[in-house]
């Protein structure tokens, strides 16, 4: 017996009853979840329409595209498994410290700007702060503003060239070529041989060209060395969810894409900022382009296709302020989306034909054509449910045989490239990121929409304007943007998202009536993504005060309408 050391003499009378209905109540709740759990069991390895279900010309249609986009996105995905292996194997292929210099070079700063009055003058108030020596610095604040960032941006420059700053402010009212026309611009009165580059939420450190600069002038290689990437970091990342999904995100490009690839030999970009180049290098492959939307990616390319060698320097930092409302962000996801496939198209040709190794020509084409997962995603989302249905009878060994290795693969990746960078970064910590994978996860699914449509324009050659990242001097937990200037209608994209979330929010539905739980927690994914990114757009002013992202900033002529994932 169960019970046949229980002393029932220890019990008064009242309590006989409690105790039979306790015990009862407990050995229903056993039975109950024995013989759900032997339900559903049995409803996975039910052979009943075995060699009875054939598929037809419909299931046949749903099923080819589905398992295309499926092995598509499973080939991406292991390309990531492949990074952080090249991450590790190469990990001995770093550079060394550079001897001192002797003779300093000179060197140009250009910090690009575009209505940016919030943060100009912290910019060049750190960009002051340089130790290097002053009669080899010139600095230029290359403004394309149409607002009052103008008088804000001249009247600083004054201020800090009266101070004996050599600093020189340049105004362009046409905005040609955006971001790579002002640099170009630059370039025509710039002095230095060699280019540091400051978008206008960057705070360098004082050492930072002290830091840099000794690399190029090392006798043993520098003379090779065209560009200098060092590694973002953030002033905000606490500030929201969004920013410390952003963070995650940011830190898995950084530490685990750019040292991949920096260790084994492969070409890689600069970022568009916290950066140097030797401006024979940016000359050497044709100066500045602005056919597309990444001309830091496409400078990048055409210059290591002419020989030059690329340092990313991860232990050299340089602060940023991640932006904090959701439409800011996925501006800049799909500017940076499109760009690389407009990229694609034009270089990848010039790779294919160059003598580069294969294994740089392999890697050029999984950095280039990553964002293509976008508008699989989205292909993916629209078949799932009619897949699930589709399958119904197809049995579960099938599933586990095909669909989970494709899972694994195209889904799981995207975790290990993640917390890999956070161990990395954050020895003692890292694992809190486990707690935002889903958020990180769903995030990707969310702006999928956005970025789909950037890829799909660029693959039509479909031209837009640069989108800049707006930025509201936020940094820390503090500050707000809900009052500031720079906001914009969400548009229709919002919409199709949250029309997204609902229909996943059914296949969920169809999932649970069909016990097929095993798919809830994948499903949930997409209903919490495309729900969260749409409503935020849409809602980001009633829910400032939420932190979940805030009010949208204004954007010119936006790249559609979001590293990469």
């Amino acid at each position: 017996m169960v019970f046949s050391n229980f002393n029932s003499e220890r019990l008064c009378p009242a309590a006989e009853p409690l105790l039979i209905v306790h015990t009862a109540l407990s050995l229903s709740v056993v039975f109950a979840a024995q013989n759900s759990i032997s339900h559903y069991w049995h409803k996975l390895t039910d052979r009943t329409f075995t060699g009875i279900y054939h598929a037809n010309a419909f299931d046949l249609a749903m099923m080819i595209p589905y398992f295309i986009v499926l092995f598509v996105l499973a080939v991406y995905g292991l390309h990531r498994y492949w990074l952080v292996y090249d991450y590790f194997a190469y990990s001995k292929n770093v550079p060394p410290a550079p001897p001192p210099v002797a003779h300093w070079p000179r060197v140009t700063v250009q910090l690009p700007i575009f209505n940016e009055r919030y943060v100009i003058e912290r910019l060049v108030e750190a960009v002051s702060r340089f130790d290097y020596p002053p009669e080899l610095l010139d600095v230029q604040v290359l403004d394309d503003s149409t607002d009052e960032t103008c008088e804000v941006a001249r009247a600083c420059v004054e201020r800090h060239a009266a101070q004996g700053m050599p600093i020189v402010y340049i105004h362009r009212t046409n905005r040609e070529g955006y971001k790579a026309g002002a640099l170009e611009n630059g370039l025509k009165t710039a002095k230095g041989e060699f280019i540091a580059i400051f978008d206008a939420d960057f705070l360098p450190e004082p050492d930072f060209l002290c830091r840099t600069i000794p690399y190029f002038m090392n006798p043993d290689g520098g003379a090779n060395i065209g560009m200098v990437q060092t590694r973002w970091t953030y002033l905000n990342s606490d500030y929201s969810l969004l920013t410390n999904v952003e963070t995650i995100l940011l830190d898995g490009h950084f530490v685990v894409e750019h040292g991949a690839r920096s260790r084994r030999g492969t070409f890689f970009n600069f970022n568009g900022t916290a950066g140097v180049w030797r401006r024979k290098a940016i000359d050497d492959a044709g100066g500045w382009e602005h056919d597309t939307l990444t001309e830091d990616t496409d400078l990048s390319y055409r210059s290591q296709l002419k020989g030059w060698k690329f340092l990313y320097l991860p232990q050299i930092e340089c602060a940023s302020e991640l932006p904090v409302d959701m439409n800011g962000f996925k501006a800049q996801q799909a500017r940076w989306a499109k760009g690389l496939m407009q990229t694609a198209k034009k270089i990848l040709p010039k790779v294919w034909k160059s003598k580069a190794p294969w294994h740089v020509k392999a890697e050029a084409f999984f950095h280039l054509t990553g964002n293509i997962s976008y508008p699989l995603m989205i292909l993916l989302s629209t078949m799932l449910l009619p897949a699930m249905i589709v399958r119904f009878y197809q049995g579960w060994v099938q599933m586990l045989v095909i669909d989970l290795p494709l899972f694994l693969a195209s889904t799981c990746s995207i975790s290990s490239f993640y917390l890999v960078a956070q161990k990395e970064l954050r020895p003692k910590t890292w694992w809190r990121t486990f707690l935002y994978l889903p958020f990180v996860m769903a995030t990707g699914i969310g702006i999928s929409v956005r970025n789909a449509q950037a890829v799909i324009e660029a693959l039509l050659g479909k031209k837009s304007a640069f989108a800049r990242t707006p930025k509201f001097n936020i940094e820390g937990k503090q500050g707000t943007f809900a009052k500031k200037s720079y906001k914009n209608k969400a548009g229709w994209m919002p919409y199709a998202e949250v029309l997204l979330g609902l229909y996943f929010s059914l296949a969920v539905v169809y999932a649970i009536s069909n016990e097929n739980y095993a798919t809830v927690p994948f499903l949930l994914l997409f209903v919490w993504g495309y729900l969260y990114t749409g409503s935020m757009s849409l809602g980001q002013t009633y829910f400032a005060r939420l932190r979940f992202g805030v009010n949208a900033p204004e954007m010119r002529p936006a790249t559609s309408g979001a590293p990469g994932f």
